[in-house]
C-alpha cells in the first residue's frame, strides 16, 4: 500500500509535501504580461513609442527637439531647467563609511554637474533622456569621468522594457545595453509606458496653431491694416489701361510717388470697421500661449502682463511644484550612479545620498529678536542656532564648558587677555582703579616671599614635630620668632597710599 505523501494538519485537512513551495511560485513572477495578452501585437523585440502625437505625426523625437527654437517654448525651457539648476546640492553620509563619502565627493566635484544636470532634464521634455557613462580606473579605483547625454531617438525599449540602441547592425530589435553603462532618467515611465510622459507632447498643437495663427494675423494685418487706394477712371477705359494703372496705386502704396493722367482720380480710404476680426487672432495667439504656460510651467500667472501681484505669487508656488519634481528625477538618476560606484569600489553596502535643497533666506525678524536677547544677556546654544538657522555642525565652534561650581571670577578670568568684562551701563570707580594698581604695585615689591618668611618657623615645626599634640604645644612658643617687620611695613606703606589717595580725591 502506497503510503500518503503529506500529512494531516486537522482532522478534515491533508496538505501535502511541497505544496507551500509551489503554491509560492506565483508569488515570485509576473502574471500580467504582454506576451500573454491577445490585443498584443509584438513587432519583434521592438516596443513603439506609445506617444500620440509621435503616432499621429509618423515621425520621432526629432520633432518635439524643434519646438524648443520656438521663443515662448525655448524661454520656458531654460526658466525651468534653471529652478533645477539654481537649487544648493551635497552629499549626505547616512550610514556610509567615511572613505565612500570622500571619494564621491571628489567625483561630483570633478563633474560638469550644471551640465549633466541639465541634459537630465530634458528627459522632462521628451519622457526619457539616455546618459552614458565613461568609466576610468585610477589610484586603485573605478570612477566616472563623463555623464554624456544621447539623443533619445537612438534607442527603443524591447518587450521586457529593457533600453536597446538602435545600430547598423540592428536597426530593427536593437542592441541590448550593458549593465552600469547607462543611466536612464524618465518622467512617469510606467510598465505600459517605458518612454514616460513628455512635456513637449502637450505644447506640440498650441505652438503649430500659434504659428499659423501668427500667418494669418501678418496677411489680415498687411490687408486690412494699411490704408487703402482707389483709383477712378472713366467708364470707357481699356482693360489694358485699367491693369497698368492699378499697377501705379501698388506702387503708390509702397513708394507713395504716383503720376497719373489728368483726366483720373485716387483717393485713400482708412481701412475700418475691422478691429473685431483682428481681435480673433490676437484671442487665438493669446490662448495658444497659455497653453504653452499652463504645460511647461503649470501656471500662466507669473508670466503674462495681466496678472496681479496675488496671482503671480501663487502661480510661482505651482511652478516649485514641478521644480521639486523635476528634482527628484534629477536626485534618483544621480544616486543610481552613486550606488554603481560604490558597488565598484566598495562592495554592496550603506550608500551615501546625493540631495538638492533650496538656500533658504534668514528671517530678519527672528535674527533681530536674537540679537537682542543676546544683547540683554541671553546666551544660546549652537544646537537652537542649527534648527533656526540651518546651519551645518561644522559652522559654528565648539561650544565652551561652564565654570565649575566654587570658581571665582577671578579663577575663571585667568588667562584671559581681555580682563574682566562689564555690563552695559555698569558704573566705573577711577578712585578704587588707582587704589588697586597701587596694591598690585606693592605686591610686586616681594609681598609673597615676606609672608613666606613669616610663616617659615611654622613650616619647621610641622616638618620636625611626631604628632598633631606636639605641634599645638610648640605652636606659642615659636609665635615670637615670627618676623612680620618686612610684612608690617609694607601694609603700612598700603595704608599710606590709600589714606593719602581718599584725603586728595573726598568730597567735603
Amino acid at each position: 500500500m502506497k503510503k500518503p505523501n503529506g500529512i494531516y494538519v486537522s482532522p478534515t485537512q491533508f496538505a501535502k509535501f511541497g505544496q507551500g513551495r509551489r503554491a509560492a511560485k506565483p508569488l515570485t513572477r509576473q502574471i500580467a504580461t504582454r506576451d500573454r495578452r491577445p490585443d498584443f501585437n509584438a513587432l519583434g523585440a521592438f516596443l513603439p513609442n506609445p506617444d500620440p502625437v509621435l503616432k499621429a505625426q509618423g515621425k520621432d523625437i526629432k520633432i518635439y527637439r524643434e519646438l524648443r527654437t520656438e521663443p515662448q517654448v525655448g524661454g520656458n525651457i531654460r526658466r525651468r531647467k534653471g529652478a533645477v539648476k539654481a537649487l544648493e546640492w551635497g552629499i549626505e553620509k547616512k550610514n556610509a563609511k567615511r572613505r565612500a563619502v570622500s571619494l564621491i565627493e571628489g567625483v561630483f566635484h570633478d563633474l560638469p554637474l550644471k551640465r549633466i544636470i541639465s541634459e537630465m532634464l530634458d528627459a522632462t521634455l521628451y519622457g526619457y533622456q539616455p546618459m552614458e557613462t565613461l568609466w576610468e580606473a585610477a589610484a586603485g579605483h573605478l570612477t566616472p569621468t563623463a555623464v554624456i547625454g544621447k539623443p533619445p531617438e537612438w534607442f527603443h525599449f524591447d518587450n521586457e522594457n529593457r533600453l536597446r540602441f538602435l545600430t547598423r547592425e540592428s536597426r530593427r530589435e536593437g542592441e541590448l545595453l550593458p549593465p552600469y553603462k547607462f543611466l536612464l532618467p524618465r518622467q512617469e515611465a510606467t510598465y505600459d509606458n517605458p518612454y514616460g510622459f513628455p512635456d513637449l507632447s502637450m505644447v506640440f498643437w498650441p505652438t503649430v496653431f500659434k504659428k499659423g495663427g501668427m500667418t494669418f494675423w501678418l496677411d489680415f494685418s498687411e490687408k486690412y491694416g494699411g490704408a487703402w487706394a482707389v483709383g477712378k477712371l472713366p467708364r470707357n477705359t481699356l482693360e489694358d489701361e485699367i491693369e497698368a494703372f492699378a499697377d501705379r496705386l501698388t506702387d503708390m502704396i509702397q513708394d507713395a510717388v504716383a503720376v497719373i493722367p489728368d483726366d483720373t482720380s485716387v483717393e485713400i480710404k482708412e481701412a475700418g470697421g475691422k478691429g473685431a476680426s483682428a481681435d480673433i487672432f490676437e484671442r487665438l495667439l493669446m490662448f495658444c500661449r497659455s497653453e504653452v504656460n499652463f504645460a511647461l510651467l503649470g501656471q500662466n500667472q507669473a508670466s503674462e502682463a495681466s496678472s496681479t501681484n496675488a496671482s503671480a505669487k501663487a502661480g510661482l508656488e505651482v511652478t516649485k511644484d514641478i521644480r521639486d519634481d523635476d528634482k527628484s528625477i534629477v536626485e534618483d538618476t544621480l544616486n543610481t550612479l552613486i550606488q554603481w560606484i560604490h558597488h565598484f569600489n566598495f562592495g554592496d553596502g550603506h550608500t551615501p545620498l546625493f540631495h538638492m535643497w533650496e538656500q533658504e533666506e534668514v528671517d530678519d525678524v527672528q535674527a533681530k529678536r536674537d540679537s537682542l536677547l543676546v544683547t540683554a544677556g541671553a546666551r544660546f546654544t549652537n544646537n537652537y542656532f542649527r534648527r533656526a538657522y540651518g546651519l551645518e555642525e561644522d559652522d559654528l565652534m565648539t561650544e565652551k564648558a561652564p565654570d565649575a561650581p566654587g570658581k571665582g571670577h577671578e579663577e575663571s578670568d585667568k588667562g584671559s587677555d581681555s580682563g574682566p568684562e562689564f555690563s552695559e551701563g555698569e558704573e566705573v570707580f577711577p578712585d578704587q582703579d588707582a587704589l588697586d594698581a597701587a596694591l598690585e604695585e606693592l605686591a610686586s615689591e616681594g609681598m609673597h616671599d615676606q609672608a613666606a618668611t613669616i610663616a617659615r618657623p611654622i613650616l619647621d615645626l610641622i616638618q620636625d614635630a611626631k604628632d598633631y599634640t606636639e605641634v599645638m604645644e610648640r605652636l606659642a612658643g615659636i609665635y615670637t620668632e615670627m618676623d612680620a617687620t618686612a610684612l608690617q611695613e609694607t601694609l603700612r606703606r598700603a595704608m599710606f597710599v590709600s589714606e593719602l589717595w581718599g584725603h586728595a580725591n573726598g568730597e567735603d
